[in-house]
């Protein structure tokens, strides 16, 4: 098969500039994407912090509340 495929030079210099830059930015790209995954898990991890405080003030005010009855309930001694 006869080699005929001659191919404009500007066609060669625009495909090969793009690669270029395609692969230029390729380690901006990965870099932007580890910074968001990692500020979306530290954002996660502070909901989830913020979630358990909840969780135990909801505990502690049940166990107060529950101590305060028992003491209440002691009788007075004469």
């Amino acid at each position: 098969m006869a080699d005929n495929t001659a191919v404009n030079a500007q066609v060669t210099d625009a495909v090969t500039q793009t690669n270029v830059k395609v692969v230029a930015e390729a380690p901006a790209q990965a870099i932007a994407s580890l910074y968001q995954v990692a500020s979306h898990s530290a954002g996660l991890s502070l909901q989830n912090a913020v979630h358990n405080q909840h969780a135990l003030n909801q505990i502690s005010t049940a166990v107060v509340s529950k101590a305060v009855s028992m003491i209440m309930a002691i009788p007075d001694k004469p």
